[in-house]
């Protein structure tokens, strides 16, 4: 160690002593300038003062300046908020902590010792240097050494397995509590255990549960003690971008051209003007350029006003963070983790600005690098001693081999009195962590934040999280993205919803156009997808998406307009692809002027067709019009492969009859073709007549389904607009303690369980009781005396039967009875009984019926059961072990 610590330098501090040049060259300033300010003085032959004098003066303005001081001190009331006073060893019970954390083991006491021998020569050698972070104390106050505070803890939760989301759940579980004294690392560091049972730590705290968690996951993690920036030592995202906020790069997929064909049709020639095409060019790019100038000069601003806030403890800030190193767990390079944030970032970014020392739960490293350029410039080898002094030797970073110049230079004594060391150190080895198991329960896995809610703020953006089911919309997350720095215009939002029985998984709202978008999981009841709209009332602007695989049409998409509905489809029988139904105005009704009642008339229905393998392309249509306000159809067939054009029909659609009732006949000027090659068959009147028949049922089809679409719409709205006024929430049958169904089930059961356990019990009861306890205690029975308590038995039971039997004769008497006396009573007064006297009396009869005919059945089943219960008591008494030998001679 000491070759080592003399070849390096004080690096860490380096910062700190330029910061007392710049001090010192200020102070030497003003006082050349004091001295030339009283040359001058003695030049113009102004009197100077006498050093009594000016002594005397500058103790009574030193006086008046401290009198000043106090009573403005006094009038200072500070005022600790309670978040940072909810969290210190005072509010811990250490009552119930067990003995690992009330004190030590010979083996922890004797790792104390090794670090204070450690302490003390570190700061022999570099007295510049701040102390070290080796022992602080627990919540019991007694000291432990850092790497025992590590727990290596793999989590049962999947989600827990990677690094990322088990960062996210610690920066999200736990309410950061800044350092005491932001220069200085703290007093105490607490078990994970504490940290996770009050939800609270600082960034010690923090990287140690991390740390903990992602060993035990498999990483080669190590917590670091070094200094950060302000906004990473206060957890101050507001100057960062919030990562919901980035849009991914789309990957532009380059489409592949089609080769061109050998007969194809040349494109027409571009008569466009190429001087106005250039002009347009340049005016586009003044405009960008423009807008870049402008943007960028409103960064500029905005990157001064931010460095204008300069930090006056810049550098001096101690942070602790987690550092994880290549290799383990696929990870191809090393980097930091911020426990605050659970943002990644390099070890060469600009927040981390030195590291003093690192350490796991096997070994303990101090940086003897110089870390004048912050972290950019540090090599994470911790094999090496020149660059990391290690604390125990039985680490498992391998070692540098040494030069043969290092080697030879060695002196041979020295060898063997340091080997004898450092096998005497080697034999020790870290002792075991005393924290007790991490373990987090399932509850609070799934509450996630301090009290359910969490709220983090970011640049021109607010992130609000909820534990699930904390809200009664299922609400779990919302984003708000602002316009200005101040937050108070805003932009859009998006929210995030979990565990809704309606599928809503988002829902973006954007601020400027009031456009909204719903975005549903799949197993909605209408198989909806996406909902864009601006208002929910129907025949406005919206956009539905669909999962076509949930729908028997296979609808993917339908677009809406006041005067338009478009609908696209896939994977239908008769091969549509695209329905586009064009609606003119509403016709005015003195009746119920609803959607359903009074539809908008269509005038135009335009389909288009997938290609038909089975039909020729000729004969397939691809593309058909319905003009209903024309009276007429347009069909454009598929083009065949081999042609460059397309056949094309028309025909006038009139009516069966004219004005006088004259049955009209097709002609054929009513069917207008154009066919590449012509076909005897197409063009007789026949043909033509029949399939104009054809179009005219399939346009009654076509009209019917766009009805039915329209009617589909008013219902998915209506629909809408029930489930956010119920917005139910769907409970697992897992969760037992939200299910009220399961819970009343599991408490039924337990009922029947219960009374099953108390049937048992009565019915192991000992029947020979009563009378063995009238015999002499201890006394050994007799034949006689068997056969007496068996005979006291059977007649005692048989006698309780009986009585069984008298009491429910005798309550079917008495109502029977009570009966009798109501009827004539009835009989008597029945002249002068009201409705309501007599409705008493009709129930009154029914009532008392019931209880007769339930006495009368029980009187019945107790006869039958009756004998049946003596028998089973009379065998029982026969096979009972304490009379079955004496009552041998009488079965």
């Amino acid at each position: 160690m000491v070759q080592a610590v003399l070849k390096a330098t004080s690096s860490l501090d380096s910062h700190r002593h330029a910061r007392m040049e710049v001090l010192k060259e200020k102070v030497e300033e003003e006082e050349a300038a004091e001295r030339e300010e009283a040359a001058e003085r003695a030049e113009r032959g102004e009197k100077t003062k006498r050093p009594m004098e000016v002594r005397r003066e500058e103790t009574t303005m030193t006086q008046e300046m401290l009198r000043d001081l106090e009573r403005k001190l006094s009038e200072i009331e500070v005022s600790v908020p309670e978040k940072l006073l909810a969290f210190t060893k005072d509010t811990i019970d250490t009552s119930k902590l067990p003995l690992s954390y009330q004190s030590n083991t010979l083996k922890e006491e004797h790792l104390l010792q090794v670090a204070d021998n450690f302490s003390r020569q570190y700061s022999h050698l570099c007295p510049d240097r701040v102390p070290l972070f080796l022992h602080p104390l627990n919540e019991c106050e007694v000291p432990k050494f850092v790497s025992t505070t590590i727990r290596p803890t793999l989590m049962p939760y999947p989600e827990l397995y990677n690094w990322d989301t088990c960062a996210q759940f610690i920066s999200d579980f736990l309410s950061m509590v800044p350092l005491p004294d932001p220069l200085k690392p703290p007093l105490y560091l607490y078990s994970s255990t504490t940290v996770l049972k009050y939800q609270k730590g600082n960034c010690f705290d923090f990287s140690t549960l991390l740390c903990s968690m992602l060993i035990g996951a498999g990483y080669d993690a190590y917590c670091v003690n070094g200094y950060g920036s302000q906004d990473l030592c206060h957890m101050d995202l507001t100057r960062e971008v919030c990562p919901l906020t980035m849009k991914p790069k789309e990957s532009v997929k380059e489409e592949e051209k089609a080769p061109p064909k050998k007969y194809a049709i040349k494109p027409p020639r571009d008569l466009t003007s190429r001087f106005e095409q250039e002009q347009e060019m340049k005016r586009q790019e003044a405009i960008k350029a423009e807008e870049e100038n402008r943007r960028k000069q409103e960064e500029a601003r905005l990157l001064e006003q931010e460095n204008a806030k300069t930090d006056p403890l810049h550098g001096l800030r101690v942070h602790s963070w987690v550092l994880v190193l290549s290799g383990k767990r696929e990870v191809p390079e090393s980097f930091f983790i911020d426990p605050f944030t659970a943002r990644s970032y390099s070890t060469q970014d600009d927040h981390f600005l030195g590291i003093e020392s690192l350490w796991n739960h096997k070994n303990y490293w101090v940086n003897m690098q110089d870390c004048w350029n912050c972290c950019k410039d540090l090599v994470f080898d911790l094999g090496d001693p020149v660059r990391w002094e290690y604390l125990l030797l039985g680490t498992d970073k391998p070692f540098l081999s040494l030069t043969e110049e290092e080697d030879e230079g060695m002196n041979d004594d020295d060898d063997v009195e340091n080997l004898g060391k450092e096998d005497e150190d080697k034999s020790f080895d870290m002792p075991p962590s005393w924290v007790e198991q991490i373990e987090i329960s399932p509850e609070a896995f799934e509450t996630r934040c301090p009290n359910g809610k969490k709220v983090i703020q970011y640049k021109r953006a607010k992130l609000e999280k909820w534990a699930p089911y904390l809200n009664n919309n299922g609400l779990v997350c919302r984003l708000t993205t602002y316009e200005d720095l101040e937050c108070t215009k805003t932009l859009e939002m998006k929210e995030w919803y979990q565990n809704r029985e309606d599928m809503l998984e988002l829902k973006h709202i954007n601020k400027i156009t009031g456009l909204n978008v719903d975005y549903f999981k799949p197993g909605h009841p209408q198989a909806l997808r996406v909902h864009s709209y601006k208002s929910m009332q129907p025949e406005m602007d919206r956009v539905m998406e669909f999962y076509e695989m949930a729908r028997v049409d296979g609808l993917i998409k339908r677009e809406e307009t006041p005067k338009t509905m478009t609908e696209h489809y896939q994977g239908r029988p008769d091969f549509l692809s695209y329905r586009h139904v064009n609606f003119g105005p509403r016709m005015k009704k003195l009746a119920l002027n609803s959607a359903e009642s009074n539809p908008r008339p269509m005038v135009k229905i335009t389909e288009r067709f997938f290609r038909n393998p089975a039909k020729p392309a000729d004969e397939d249509v691809a593309e058909r019009v319905f003009l209903i306000a024309e009276e007429r159809i347009q069909l454009r067939y598929h083009c065949r492969s081999d042609h460059i054009t397309a056949n094309k029909r028309e025909f006038l659609r009139r009516t069966e009859v004219d004005s006088k009732g004259n049955k009209i006949i097709m002609t054929p000027d009513m069917c207008i073709s154009f066919e590449v090659e012509p076909m005897e068959h197409t063009k007789k009147l026949l043909y033509q007549y029949e399939a104009m028949m054809k179009l005219k049922n399939e346009e009654k089809l076509s009209r019917h389904q766009a009805w039915e679409s329209e009617l589909e719409v008013l219902e998915i709205l209506k629909l809408r607009e029930e489930e956010e006024e119920a917005h139910t929430l769907t409970i697992s049958i897992y969760d037992t303690k939200r299910n009220e169904k399961s819970k009343e089930y599991r408490e039924a059961m337990e009922r029947v369980l219960h009374e099953e356990h108390l049937r048992q019990v009565e019915a192991q009861l000992d029947y020979l009781a009563p009378f063995l306890a009238q015999l002499p205690p201890g006394e050994k029975l007799t034949r006689w005396q068997a056969v007496r308590l068996k005979d006291e038995c059977l007649n005692d039971f048989k006698q309780r039967l009986i009585d069984k039997a008298n009491l429910i004769q005798a309550r079917f008497e008495k109502e029977t009875q009570e009966l009798q006396k109501k009827q004539q009573w009835y009989q008597e007064n029945q002249v002068t009984l009201t409705p309501e006297d007599e409705d008493l009396y009709l129930s009154y009869c029914s009532q008392a019926m019931f209880r007769i005919r339930i006495l009368e059945q029980r009187l019945s089943r107790h006869k039958e059961l009756a004998p049946l219960k003596y028998l089973a008591l009379e065998e029982k008494l026969y096979k009972d072990p304490r009379l079955v030998e004496l009552l041998k001679v009488f079965v």
